[in-house]
């Protein structure tokens, strides 16, 4: 697995589900900024449906509707229907996601804290999302909420540097010594 962010500003993203998690996943594309986002779902809950809005088309997607989406996420559809829904997008070069079904998944869905654009992932490669969850949790006891402001002084601070002429190593070692100086790291 290589890791990386997408930028779902800029990429269609398809969702497909009925269901609550349908639902849970649809507000974590919304709160990460997906803006080219269309729901697939032949028998929504009403709050997904009310989620959703005119983004909601009520049936499950042909081959024609995956392919025009980058990403493709299928939450809590009956096993041999999202088989053939992750064949759809592997035959079209749609990436997948079948929700704890890895052997349909070309990517995961690390656990993830946050604080503002700091940002730290634990993933199991879909082994065990329920130890990735734990380790999340662990993480966020000691990455408290400060740190997002940590992160915008330290930017402002390497900008400064850059400004005035620092090359890489320079930047490395000014970062490395201002972290130290204020105790952020152990």
């Amino acid at each position: 697995m290589f890791p990386i962010n997408l930028d779902l500003s800029r990429l269609s993203v398809a969702l497909v589900g009925n269901d609550q998690p349908t639902l849970n996943r649809l507000h974590q594309l919304d709160g990460d900024g997906a803006r080219y986002v269309t729901v697939y779902s032949d028998n929504p809950i009403p709050e997904l449906a009310q989620q959703a809005g005119d983004r909601l088309k009520p049936y499950l997607p042909n081959s024609t509707d995956i392919n025009a989406a980058s990403i493709l996420f299928i939450v809590g559809i009956e096993h041999d229907k999202a088989a053939e829904l992750a064949a759809m997008a592997k035959a079209v070069g749609t990436i997948a996601n079948v929700e704890d079904v890895k052997e349909y998944c070309d990517f995961f869905s690390p656990a993830r804290v946050q604080r503002g654009d700091l940002m730290i992932t634990v993933s199991t490669n879909g082994h065990s999302p329920r130890l990735a969850g734990r380790i999340r949790r662990a993480i966020e006891k000691w990455l408290v909420p400060g740190w997002d402001q940590r992160l915008r002084e330290l930017s402002h601070q390497r900008e400064k540097w850059k400004a005035d002429g620092a090359d890489m190593p320079t930047l490395l070692r000014k970062t490395d010594e201002y972290i130290d100086q204020r105790g952020w790291l152990p």
